[in-house]
């Protein structure tokens, strides 16, 4: 049975340098997404120097409003860290609608074709 959950998940993997700065500034990207009306969860998890941001999407539209919302944020971050890995996944029909506006973060795409949302 296919799915017609509609969720994106964005998943950002970093290497962190400065840990103390790093931490900071998740602070402020929890807050400025806080108020973003199609995310469905957002936090950030911690192995080591490794960091990583949890976070969901009602749709791919709800991906690229939250990137405009925190560019500047996002930025910022890479000054203390690198983006080592970056994962996006989602139905195709809006995967498809992602791909060239995060072409530039060339992320992996995964396919979601299976599954239920609550």
């Amino acid at each position: 049975m296919a799915t017609t959950d509609n969720c994106c998940t964005l998943v950002p993997y970093f290497e962190v340098n400065d840990m103390e700065a790093f931490r900071a500034l998740c602070d402020r990207f929890v807050e400025k997404t806080s108020a973003e009306p199609k995310c469905l969860f957002y936090g950030f998890s911690f192995n080591g120097n490794q960091a990583h941001c949890r976070e969901g999407y009602e749709d791919a539209a709800g991906i690229l409003a939250h990137l405009e919302n925190v560019g500047e944020l996002l930025q910022e971050a890479l000054t203390v860290s690198d983006l080592t890995r970056l994962e996006v996944h989602g139905p195709e029909p809006e995967l498809a609608q992602l791909r060239e506006p995060l072409a530039e973060l060339n992320p992996e795409y995964f396919v979601l074709e299976y599954g239920f949302r609550r």
